[in-house]
Parts: C-alpha cells; structure tokens; sequence
C-alpha cells in the first residue's frame, strides 16, 4: 500500500527555496486559478492576465528567499499579481482621474432600494466601468483593500481613492440599472 505524504503551504514554500521543482509545480497548481482570477478582474483581458500570472510566479519563485511568512504566501503572490497588473494598466496609460479634475461631493450618496442586485449583472457592470473606476472597484470591494493601501499600490492620494470609489460605485449602479 502506498502512503500518500501531504505538505503544508509552508513546507511547499521552504522546499521551493532548495530549489525544488516539484515542490514550485505544486504550489503553482494551488495558486494559479486564483491568480489568474485576480489578474482578469483587473485587466479584463485573458491574455494578459495569463502573461501576469506567469510573470508573477517567476517573480515569485526567484524572490523566494525574501518571503518572510508576514502574511500568507497566497496573499504575498496576490499582492505581486496586483502590482504587476496595475503596472500594466499604467504602461498602458490607462491613468487614475486625479480628484482636482473632478466637480465631485463626497457629501452625495446614491440611495439604492433594498433589492436583490444579480451578481451577473454586478460582473458585467464592472467590465463596463471605465479603467480606473474598475481598479478602484476591484480593489476596494472585490480584494479587500482599504483607501489607504489602494492609494499606496496606484500612488495616488487616500482622498482620491476614496472620491474615486464614490464615483464608481455610482458609475456601477447607473450601468447595472440599464442592464
């Protein structure tokens, strides 16, 4: 009978820093769905998104030996896959409207009636969204970043984050009740 050995995401990690093939191609296989989720929320294109993801890993398993188990490895990958999807997006020039360029008042909100909302309907509104509202949206509501980290990652000040988010959550609702 043959004895199967299971490995912990940790025990992955630390073989991966011998260099252990096997060991990457494992934790590739753990990973790589959920990357490449993240990258196509934010580039909408798969192509792209399947470039990221590899790239990401690469990035990932040569910078290996800084890892410090601060967070898990899923979010420390997470995190390469943002900032090198965002990276793409501004190498695109697809910019972040600055909140100076904005008639806009965080004092206004838009009252939304308790109904079920469909979440195809959420998806599609969100690939409808113009670029930087779409980074605005996945990072905030979909990752779970706050206004100050989502400033930090696009460079941008807590305040257009914010105002940002304002915008395009309405900007989202508008499209969702078209649909």
């Amino acid at each position: 009978m043959e004895t199967e050995i299971r490995f912990t995401h940790k025990d992955l990690v630390e073989q991966c820093k011998t260099g252990k093939t096997n060991s990457q191609y494992e934790l590739y296989a753990l990973y790589v769905d959920a990357m490449y989720n993240v990258g196509l929320r934010f580039l909408g294109n798969k192509e792209d998104a399947e470039d990221i993801v590899q790239d990401s890993f690469v990035d990932a398993f040569k910078n290996l030996g800084g890892f410090k188990y601060e967070s898990s490895f899923g979010a420390w990958l997470k995190r390469i896959v943002i900032n090198k999807s965002i990276n793409h997006l501004k190498a695109k020039r697809i910019p972040v409207v600055p909140l100076e360029t904005q008639e806009y008042h965080l004092t206004e909100e838009t009252i939304v009636e308790t109904e079920a909302i469909d979440i195809g309907n959420v998806k599609l509104g969100i690939a409808k969204l113009p670029e930087g509202y779409k980074q605005i949206i996945n990072l905030y509501l979909i990752e779970g970043y706050d206004h100050a980290e989502i400033a930090e990652i696009l460079g941008i000040a807590t305040s257009t984050s914010k105002s940002q988010y304002h915008r395009a959550k309405k900007k989202l609702l508008e499209i969702i009740s078209e649909l």
